[in-house]
Formats: C-alpha cells, structure tokens, sequence
C-alpha cells in the first residue's frame, strides 16, 4: 500500500521537524535525503523527501522539489506538502513561493493552502501575520538571520513578492466557522483569481480544520503545524505500528556534538554543555581563511572521545557572523562553514562516533551530505520537533543522530538528547 501522505522538506532539520510530528500521531515514517533510488519505503504511511533548497537559487529549489514530486506521485502518494520553516525563513526571491507555485502547476490543482503556524513551537499566524513566542516576526531574532533576514510578519505581503500568482488571506473567524465556510471563502479568492492562501492558524483545532480542508486537494505548503493537520486528517486509515520503540533502542559508540547553527537559543545550549563536556569553540575568522582550525579540531576530539561526548562549536553571536559574510563575501563564508561541518562529521565517525548531534540547518545539511546518509527511519522525540533518527542504508554503519533546527530545544537540550540516543 502507498503512503498516505508524504513531503517534500526544504532542509533537513525541518524535514526531522514534520517527520517527528507525523510518527507522534501514529504515522510509521520514513525520512529520505534526496529522492531515494534504491531505500525501501515500503510499509511507511508517509515519506519526507529532504533537500538542501531553502537558500539555493530558485530555479533548483524547483527543480528539486518537482522531480520529487513526480516521483511521489508515481508510488501513488495522494497528498504532498511542501515543508519550510516555521519562521518563513525566505527572500523576496524566494523560495517559498516558486516552489509552491511550481508544484500547484504540476498537480494541476486550483489553489494551495499556506501556513508555517505551529502553536506548539509559539508560531501562529493571525490577520495573514505571523508570531514568533508571541512577538511579529520582523521584531523577532529572525530578523537577525545570518541567510534570510525576515523584515516583515505580513506573509501574504511576503509570499506576494516571491509569486507570480496572485496571494490571499484565509482569515481565522471564516476557519472557526467550520469547513463549509472555509470552503465557501476558498471558492471566492479563486474565482478572485487568488491561487496562494494564507491561512491563520493560533490553536491546534485551527490545524485540524486546516488539515481536513488541505487533504482534499494534492498539495499545500506549510511547517509541521499544518503536517500535524494532515496527520489528523488520515489517521482513521493508519494501522498500529508495531515497531513503536524502534528508535528508543541505544545504539554503542563514542558521542559528539557539531553545532554550526548561531542562534540565542544554541548559543545558551553551548554554554550550559560546557558545564558537563569538553567543547571546543572554533574561530570563525581563521576557519574561513585557512582550515588550520579543522585539523586541529579533529585532533583535538580524538584524544578526548573515549572520556565522553565531545562538542565542536563553529557558532558565534550573528554580529561576529556579519562581520565574516562582509569580510569574506556570503557564500565563500557559508561554504567553508558548512564543508568544515561535514569534513568534522567524517572524522569525528571514522573515529567511532556512533552518537552524533548537529545543531543548525545549514550544518545538518552538509553533514548529512557529506556522510552520503540515504535516509532515516524515525525514532522518540527529544523535544518538540527533533526526533531520534536511526540511519537506514548507510555503509558506514548504524548511526543514531539527532538534527536539531537553532532555535528548537530547551537550555539543556543536548544533555537531553545525549541520554535519548
């Protein structure tokens, strides 16, 4: 039998994010990195295909997301959602709104509901804006965000701009009035000549609403708030999983943690770890100009692994963060970041790390990709939205990993998270 639901997820923490929200609501879950040529996804009740698209240039970010599509639909998937960030994190070139407009062309379908609100993260959506902990957007730390700086709460001004079909607002009193009026107002933006729909959500029953009118068409776009909709929607056709504690088995080896991600929160994480393990800060400025800072790094965790886990920092505050993008240029500073991520993650695994946590999106991206991992199977949250992830059909052998969005996770997160894996 097919999937029921499936995704296509912008990076790879966010992809965790939806798949540990679909396997909590009793979906047996499978994520793949890429499209799968050979990895088994059969007996899954839905799929979240995971790319590295959120800040590539439009044009492959749609490319990506619709030869995974089609490959969806060929395995008989009824529903695919474009997953992004809980934070809209995008630019006024994109890349929410052509790979939304994209896949709503290729399903042939009349609109596509939008909604990045998770209530359970504090991310909700009221009037077409959106609230982070309760706080617009643009005055949020988002707007600090070292890749995709967000300026304005008003997403519907936001999607507007990455666009080219004309955008509209799915106000909360016509979701509270049930499903007739919503699909009475639906009826009116298309005929408007509207194609994306903002959809208010502030509650988890305004998710279920949502979730139930989604489902009836063949693609939407939203953060796991709307895939905990989606879940809701099919649940009465998913069977019991048998394996429900198929991710709470411990898996032996050393333990490590890479974090690459510059937010408040992880920065708080890295100080309160330095409490109980040896971390290791590295200099951003020096990583950039010369990989000296790798090698030694490296070294430096192999004399250590076998006393315990061991942390790698290469974070600073997003002020020392702008600095280095405006010294380096952008993409030579993100690049050698992220290459030094993936090039620690090899080494830290070659060297009997079989318990890896990363922190940040950009860095769970160019980890995963350079340890060429095809997928995972979905185990035991840690927190809300970070899963633990048993690798599936990596030749290095089993892993047990945890790919952590920055802002998600308590202080003590990757104590948590150690424990868990």
């Amino acid at each position: 039998m097919a999937a029921l639901i499936a995704a296509i997820a912008d990076d790879y923490t966010g992809a965790s994010d939806l798949a540990n929200t679909w396997r909590r609501n009793g979906l047996k879950t499978i994520q793949t990195i890429g499209v799968p040529t050979s990895l088994d996804t059969s007996g899954a009740d839905a799929i979240v295909v995971s790319f590295k698209i959120r800040s590539v240039p439009a044009e492959q970010a749609v490319a990506a997301a619709t030869e995974a599509y089609s490959w969806l639909r060929s395995i008989g998937v009824r529903h695919v959602m474009y997953k992004v960030c809980s934070t809209f994190d995008s630019t006024d070139r994109g890349n929410i709104g052509q790979v939304t407009d994209a896949l709503r062309s290729l399903a042939n379908a009349s609109h596509t509901l939008v909604t990045p609100a998770f209530p359970e993260t504090k991310r909700t959506v009221y009037k077409g804006h959106l609230f982070v902990d309760d706080v617009p957007l643009n005055e949020s730390p988002l707007k600090y965000h070292p890749l995709n700086p967000m300026n304005d709460a008003n997403l519907v001004r936001v999607l507007a701009k990455q666009s080219k079909d004309s955008v509209g607002l799915l106000d909360l009193a016509t979701i509270r009035a049930g499903s007739e009026a919503i699909n009475k107002k639906l009826r009116l933006l298309e005929g408007a000549g509207t194609r994306s729909v903002i959809a208010d959500a502030v509650a988890e029953s305004d998710l279920e609403a949502l979730g139930r009118i989604a489902i009836m068409s063949p693609v939407s776009t939203g953060a796991s708030g709307l895939g905990l909709g989606l879940a809701r929607a099919v649940a009465s056709e998913v069977s019991p999983d048998p394996e429900t504690a198929s991710g709470s088995v411990s898996v032996q080896g050393f333990a490590a943690i890479v974090v690459g991600s510059c937010s408040a929160r992880t920065l708080e994480q890295i100080a309160e770890a330095e409490k109980v393990m040896p971390v290791l800060r590295l200099d951003s400025d020096r990583l950039v100009s010369s990989d000296g800072d790798v090698t030694e790094a490296i070294d430096w965790a192999r004399e250590r692994l076998s006393g315990g886990p061991v942390l790698i920092a290469a974070s600073a505050d997003p002020t020392v963060v702008r600095d280095i993008q405006h010294k380096y240029g952008w993409p030579r500073a993100s690049h050698v970041i992220e290459t030094a991520s993936g090039r620690l993650a090899r080494a830290l695994v070659d060297s009997g790390v079989r318990r890896l946590i990363v922190a940040g999106g950009e860095t769970s991206g160019a980890v995963v990709d350079h340890l060429e991992i095809p997928g995972f199977r979905i185990g035991e949250e840690i927190a809300p939205g970070v899963p633990v992830l048993r690798t599936v059909g990596f030749a290095g052998g089993e892993l047990s990993m945890a790919l952590k969005s920055g802002n998600f996770g308590g202080v003590d997160f990757f104590e948590q998270a150690l424990s868990k894996l």
